[in-house]
């Protein structure tokens, strides 16, 4: 854990303003946190920015654990490279989930910054490949139902994720099963939503964590899922919704 106080004397603050660091920017972006509260940010994860471990990293932000007045969370912090000038979009759009219990809970935003509930859990493909065989079919139905419900109600809300067809980084499931869908940074109310058609493709057609659904799940018919999801495409309703999760799940 490495206090706000010291940060500019540590390599760490090298995050603050990846990829390209000007020391000008990272005062800016000190008393931004400060502003939000942030007292001290924890440096832990897989991934690694300038030799230094995080939680996430990807073409707009890095993802880091942040210490504020209400304990740790998630803080995003946006690329000084990002195609993006600011993180509000992002918010609303994690602000209009949260109104559906979807996502991680927003918990503050800036220009700069974007802070939520910090979900500890696992990666979808890494969650369903560490499953033993005790339970296993009661547990990825109990999950995948899940994840679909969340799915419809975005689209019932009007709001398409917009990264659900290959979303390797955009489910985690927490310790008690619960799935997270993460990453609403190009979530959009403006386009024609596809959330469940196209987690669906993810979760079951033609991908290697569909044939690992399938080794856990039993198999699925294909012929069978692709129509069933064209019937909901056609006529998006809970009848037709329900339908398609009653036949696989």
């Amino acid at each position: 854990m490495v206090s706000l106080k010291v940060l500019s004397e540590r390599k760490h603050c090298k995050v603050l303003c990846y990829p390209r660091f000007e020391q000008e920017e990272l005062g800016r972006r000190v008393k931004e946190l400060e502003r939000l509260g942030v007292q001290a940010l924890e440096f832990t994860g897989e991934k690694r920015v300038f030799e230094v471990p995080v939680l996430g990293k990807g073409c707009v932000g890095i993802v880091v654990v942040a210490y504020t007045n209400s304990g740790r969370a998630a803080l995003k912090i946006r690329r000084v490279d990002a195609d993006r000038k600011e993180m509000f979009h992002e918010g609303e759009m994690l602000r209009r989930a949260n109104a559906i219990d979807v996502g991680p809970k927003l918990l503050d935003i800036s220009e700069n910054f974007l802070l939520m509930e910090l979900i500890e859990g696992t990666h979808f493909p890494e969650w369903i490949e560490s499953l033993g065989e005790r339970e296993v079919q009661s547990r990825v139905r109990w999950v995948l139902k899940d994840i679909l419900e969340q799915c419809y109600r975005l689209d019932e809300a009007g709001l398409d994720h917009g990264e659900l067809s290959n979303a390797p980084k955009h489910i985690i499931v927490d310790a008690d099963d619960r799935p997270y869908l993460l990453d609403f940074e190009t979530a959009s109310i403006n386009r024609r939503v596809s959330n469940v058609t196209s987690v669906c493709q993810y979760l079951f057609l033609g991908s290697q964590i569909a044939d690992k659904v399938k080794e856990k799940l039993g198999k699925v018919d294909e012929k069978q899922l692709i129509n069933a999801l064209r019937t909901y495409k056609r006529k998006r309703t809970k009848e037709n919704f329900e339908k398609l999760v009653e036949k696989f799940l």
